[in-house]
C-alpha cells in the first residue's frame, strides 16, 4: 500500500476540507434551528440551508463521490476514504450535502448494478440529482434479521403485478416524505434454496397498501435529520412485475452487494466522528478547571487521549486496508476484512465517545454538544449491516478453515 494521497484525492480532500469549514461548520446550528421549525419534523431534505449546501457541494466538485463508474465520481474505495472520514466529522449534515448518505448510497449502488435502463432512468437519476429520497427495506420485527434469509414478507407474481405483504421496521429514512422509493426485500420461492428464497422490488412509497406505523427512537433520539427510522407494513401491495430488480432469487446476492460498500462507508466515516470527538475532549481537557488545574494536567485523562489516538490510528489503519483490498481483489477477496473493520469499528469509536463524554461531564450528556447523539448513533452500527456476532462468528469459521488448509498441507 502507498499510504499518500493521489493527486486527485489530494485535490478533493483540500476541497473538502475548506467546504466543511467555510460552509458545513457554520450551518450546523442554523440547520438544527430550521429542521426544528419543519411544519414536518421528518423532512430533514427540505431545510433551506441544506439545499444551499447542496448547491455548493454541486458546484465545487464535491457531489456523489461515493458512487465508482459512469453515474458517480469514478473514485476507487482507497480514494474515497479520506473524504467520507472528512464528511463523518458532521455526520448529521455533510453526507447528505454531498448526496452521499445512507440509505441512498447504497440504494444507488444497487439499482446502478443491478437496475434496468427504465428502473436508472425512473429512480437512480433522481436519487444522483438528490431531489428525492429512498429507503432499503429489510429488517423485520418478527424473525432474527441478523439471518437475511429468515426474512418472513412474501413477495408473490400475481399476472402481471407482484403482491407484497409483510411487516419491516428500522427502516432508515422512511419517515421522510421525500422518500419516494422504497426497496423491499422478500421471498419469492420459500421451497427454493434458502439463499435463492430472497428477491428484491421497487415499492413508491405512495403505493396503496404501504403504511408507516411509527417512528422508532434510538436511546430516545428519533434521529429525525436523517429522515427518521420507520415500521412499515405492507398490506397487499401491488406493484408491476417490472419492479423486480434483477430475478426472482437474485434478492440475498443483491444485499450482500450492497452491504459491501455500505459497512465499508459507515466506517469511513465513523472514524471521522472519533477525530472530532478526540478534538472536543482535547478543547474541553484544556479549558477546564478542577481541584485548580486543568482537568489535561490529570493522569487519567490524558491516557484517555492517548489511548483514543492509538487505537483510532490502528482502525483508520485496517480500514484503509480494506478499502485497497476492495480495489485490488474485490469485495469477496476482502470479506475477511469487512468483517473485521465492522467489528472493530463501533468499539473503537464507542469507546471514544465515551471518555470524551465523561470529560465533558454532564454537558457530555446533553444536546449542548454533538457527543450523546453520536454514541447513539455509533452503537447502533454494531446492529446495522449485520450484529457484531454474526461477523465474529463468520470470520472465526473463516480463520478456523485458514489454519485447518495450513496445517493439511504441513507449513510451519
Amino acid at each position: 500500500m502507498d499510504f499518500d494521497h493521489d493527486a486527485r484525492t489530494e485535490e478533493l480532500r483540500t476541497e473538502l476540507l475548506s467546504f466543511m469549514a467555510e460552509h458545513v461548520y457554520p450551518a450546523e446550528r442554523v440547520f438544527a434551528e430550521q429542521l426544528a421549525a419543519l411544519e414536518d419534523p421528518w423532512a430533514w431534505s427540505r431545510v433551506p440551508v441544506l439545499a444551499e449546501l447542496r448547491a455548493e457541494a454541486k458546484s465545487s466538485g464535491l457531489w456523489n463521490l461515493f458512487l465508482p463508474g459512469e453515474h458517480g465520481a469514478g473514485l476507487t474505495n482507497l480514494q474515497y476514504a479520506p473524504l467520507a472520514e472528512i464528511s463523518g466529522r458532521s455526520g448529521h449534515l455533510a453526507p447528505a450535502a454531498l448526496n452521499c448518505s445512507a440509505p441512498d448510497t447504497g440504494n444507488m449502488e444497487v439499482l446502478a448494478m443491478f437496475g434496468t435502463d427504465e428502473q436508472k432512468r425512473q429512480w437512480l437519476q433522481p436519487l444522483l440529482a438528490g431531489e428525492i429520497r429512498s429507503s432499503f427495506a429489510m429488517t423485520e420485527p418478527g424473525v432474527a434479521s441478523s439471518d437475511a434469509t429468515n426474512i418472513a414478507t412474501r413477495i408473490e407474481r400475481d399476472g402481471d403485478d407482484y403482491v407484497i405483504n409483510g411487516r419491516k421496521w428500522w427502516i432508515t429514512g422512511a419517515m421522510n416524505p421525500d422518500a419516494r422509493i422504497l426497496i423491499v426485500m422478500g421471498k419469492t420461492d420459500p421451497s427454493a434454496d434458502r439463499h435463492r428464497q430472497q428477491s428484491q422490488i421497487l415499492v413508491p412509497r405512495d403505493t396503496p397498501g404501504v403504511e408507516v406505523k411509527r417512528g422508532m427512537e434510538v436511546f430516545g433520539y428519533d434521529d429525525r435529520d436523517h429522515g427518521g427510522h420507520a415500521e412499515l407494513e405492507l398490506r397487499d401491495v401491488r406493484v408491476p412485475a417490472a419492479n423486480l430488480i434483477g430475478d426472482e432469487g437474485d434478492g440475498f446476492a443483491i444485499a450482500q452487494a450492497r452491504l459491501g460498500p455500505g459497512r465499508i462507508h459507515h466506517c469511513m466515516r465513523s472514524i471521522g466522528v472519533a477525530e472530532r470527538a478526540i478534538e472536543l475532549m482535547c478543547d474541553r481537557a484544556s479549558d477546564r478547571v478542577a481541584f485548580g488545574k486543568p482537568i489535561a494536567e490529570q493522569g487519567v485523562v490524558r491516557d484517555w487521549i492517548a489511548e483514543s489516538r492509538v487505537r483510532l490510528e490502528q482502525l483508520r489503519l485496517l480500514v484503509l486496508k480494506t478499502a485497497w483490498l476492495m480495489d485490488t481483489v474485490g469485495n469477496r477477496g476482502a470479506h475477511t476484512e469487512i468483517q473485521a473493520i465492522k467489528i472493530a469499528t463501533p468499539q473503537t469509536v464507542e469507546w471514544i465517545l465515551d471518555k470524551a463524554i465523561q470529560v465533558h461531564g454532564a454537558g457530555g450528556l446533553s444536546q449542548d454538544f454533538p457527543l450523546a447523539s453520536a454514541f447513539a448513533g455509533i452503537r447502533t452500527l454494531r446492529f446495522a449491516d449485520g450484529p457484531d456476532e454474526v461477523h465474529k462468528n463468520a470470520l472465526a469459521r473463516n480463520e478456523l478453515r485458514r489454519q485447518a488448509a495450513r496445517r493439511a498441507d504441513g507449513s510451519a
